[in-house]
C-alpha cells in the first residue's frame, strides 16, 4: 500500500499523471482491503475474549484503543437498554501494551465525556466498573479527579 503511494507520488512528480492515478487507485485498493482485515480481526478477537463473558461484561483485551471505544459505547447502550446498572469493562493492567496502558486511560476519559462514574475493582486492577443507573451520573466527580486534583496537579483550592 504505501509503496503504491509513494510510486504514484514519484510519478506525478515525472509528469506521469495516468500513472500516478493508476498506483493512487491501487494503493487506495490495498488500504480498503487492510481495514476490511482489520476489522475481521478485531471482530474475531472481540468474539473470541467474550465466549465466556456475563452479561453487563465485556473484555477489551487485544483490541486497539478505537476498537475498544467503539465496543464501550456500543455495550453502555446495550446495558442501558436491558436496564443494568452497572458494566463491567476488563480493559487489562497494560502490561502487554508498548510503553504505558492504553486501553484503560482512553475508557477512563470516555466514561468522563459521558458523565459516567467508573472504578477499579477491588480485586483486579484491570477490571472497570462503569455505573450506568441514573443515581450514579450525579455522584459529582470520580476517584482519578480526586486522586489528580489531590497529587497537586491542580493548584486550585477544592472544597467537597
Amino acid at each position: 500500500m504505501a509503496k503504491c503511494f509513494q510510486e504514484s507520488h514519484q510519478a506525478y512528480s515525472r509528469g506521469d499523471g495516468a500513472l500516478a492515478k493508476e498506483l493512487s487507485n491501487k494503493g487506495k485498493d490495498y488500504q480498503k482491503r487492510m481495514e476490511q482485515l482489520n476489522k475481521q480481526a478485531s471482530d474475531w478477537i472481540f468474539v473470541e475474549n467474550n465466549k465466556d463473558s456475563q452479561p453487563g461484561e465485556i473484555d477489551l483485551h487485544g483490541l486497539y484503543v478505537k476498537e475498544a471505544i467503539a465496543r464501550t459505547d456500543q455495550a453502555l447502550q446495550e446495558a442501558k437498554a436491558r436496564g443494568d446498572s452497572e458494566l463491567r469493562l476488563i480493559v487489562g493492567k497494560g502490561l502487554h501494551s508498548r510503553g504505558s496502558a492504553k486501553i484503560k486511560p482512553a475508557i477512563e476519559e470516555l466514561m468522563q465525556k459521558h458523565k459516567l462514574v467508573a472504578h477499579l475493582d477491588e480485586d483486579n486492577a484491570g477490571v472497570l466498573i462503569v455505573q450506568i443507573n441514573a443515581a450514579s451520573r450525579n455522584r459529582g466527580i470520580g476517584p482519578d479527579e480526586i486522586s489528580h486534583r489531590i497529587e497537586g496537579e491542580d493548584e486550585r483550592c477544592i472544597i467537597m
